[in-house]
């Protein structure tokens, strides 16, 4: 395979085959991507959630009393905007699902926490829950599915970062193409045409 053609650069990402192991590992990963769509679309609608509420309602769950989230840690742990989560929490709440309380050493911020109401909702979804995660991650042994979820988390978090890239090289290179469009272009060499002559009377 030639450079040119190439989809990585650095060493780590490539064998003596190219770019394949990666191709790969993307092609596995989009599907079980999709597949973990389709379970979370799932999840959700078993209780009447949207899936970005379903989230939100896990990571508040999976909060601590030494660490409590307000709407920007929920935000940053799901890599959403604060504005996003800010509204769909304010739903949770007027539906009865989140509370919020004052923080206990900055007014400003709030504390969230599941209200009973939400604590049953999340009861009755585990018992779906259980079953498929253990189908999607039970072939991983223990220090498999460690060494995954630390893997994973660095990716996440490097991911935002890649986008930006992505945006930035893309206006870069179609700017590029632009200019040698315009430089490999032939002058218009057409001279002007001359009005016709009128016929006089």
């Amino acid at each position: 395979m030639t450079d040119a053609l190439l989809t990585a650069s650095k060493p780590e990402l490539l064998d003596k085959e190219g770019d394949r192991t990666l191709r790969g590992l993307l092609h596995d990963y989009f599907a079980f991507g999709r597949s973990l769509e389709a379970c979370r679309e799932i999840f959700a609608g078993f209780v009447d959630l949207s899936p970005t509420q379903y989230l939100i309602l896990i990571a508040i769950k999976n909060s601590t009393a030494e660490e409590p989230m307000g709407v920007n840690q929920v935000a940053e742990r799901l890599y959403l905007s604060g504005a996003f989560v800010t509204n769909e929490i304010n739903k949770l709440v007027s539906d009865g699902l989140l509370e919020k309380t004052p923080h206990p050493e900055d007014g400003r911020r709030v504390q969230l926490a599941l209200t009973q109401r939400g604590m049953s909702l999340l009861i009755r979804l585990a018992a779906l829950q259980r079953p498929v995660n253990d189908a999607l991650f039970g072939m991983l042994t223990r220090e498999e599915f460690k060494i995954m979820a630390q893997l994973l988390s660095r990716l996440a978090s490097n991911a935002d970062s890649a986008l930006k890239l992505a945006v930035h090289v893309q206006a870069t290179l179609k700017s590029q193409e632009g200019q040698r469009a315009s430089a490999a272009s032939p002058p218009d060499s057409r001279k002007k045409r001359r009005a016709p002559r009128r016929n006089g009377r």
